[in-house]
């Protein structure tokens, strides 16, 4: 039987001056912190038998997967299942003391964490992740795979394969920018799941690190 590891991979640190949660808006880049965070997530690869690299649309993760596909020689594929997940408060300002959770024309939308309400459910954010991951497993069969993604969505997923509940406090995701969620398979079956944080150097140079929205 066949093992296959897939590095699920979270984006670099996006440029977000505005302090907005940016979801799947687009044109948030890397910031020049978060480029270096992905050649140093591409590098902590290095010697690894990659045979598949493979990013959300979105462009933030698209530029982290740049150094994986240019160290092993791929081109980028793009899988529309590894984007961030879907939420009502996109494009606004949602920390805490932001004001915006106190007004009650937002408070429908907050009934329920455990769908959650405000956006895509838990389960479907799982469902879609897996797919691609097992898609991505097949691709690189014997070998090792990357797949760049957002840190709902990987978090989400590495609960559901773990067997937890996927409704969480947000504040304890084990989920850095440019952290690596590495899923191993023995043919069609994981066998564990393991987590570094490759660019933890630079993760605590960002003023944005614990704070980054949409991510």
């Amino acid at each position: 039987m066949s093992r296959t590891t897939v590095h699920v991979l979270r984006h670099g640190e996006v440029f977000n001056p505005d302090k907005i949660l940016y979801g799947r808006l687009p044109g948030f880049r890397l910031s020049d912190l978060g480029t270096q965070m992905a050649l140093a997530a591409s590098s902590s690869l290095a010697g690894h038998d990659v045979t598949h690299v493979v990013s959300s649309p979105l462009e933030r993760a698209q530029q982290t997967a740049e150094p994986f596909a240019a160290q092993f020689g791929l081109d980028v594929a793009t899988d529309d299942r590894l984007i961030e997940s879907d939420n009502f408060f996109e494009g606004k300002r949602v920390s805490v003391g932001d004001g915006v959770l106190r007004n009650p024309r937002y408070w429908p939308r907050l009934w329920n964490p455990f769908r959650p309400s405000w956006g895509e459910p838990y389960r479907e954010i799982a469902d879609r992740m897996f797919a691609a991951v097992r898609d991505a497993r097949a691709a690189a069969e014997g070998h090792e795979a990357v797949c760049v993604s957002h840190q709902l969505p990987i978090w989400t997923l590495r609960r559901y394969l773990q067997r937890q509940r996927m409704w969480h406090d947000p504040r304890r995701r084990e989920c850095g920018l440019a952290s690596l969620t590495s899923i191993h398979f023995e043919g069609d079956r994981v066998t564990g799941v393991t987590y570094a944080e490759p660019a933890a150097s630079l993760v605590a140079q960002s003023p944005t690190a614990k704070t980054s929205k949409g991510a």
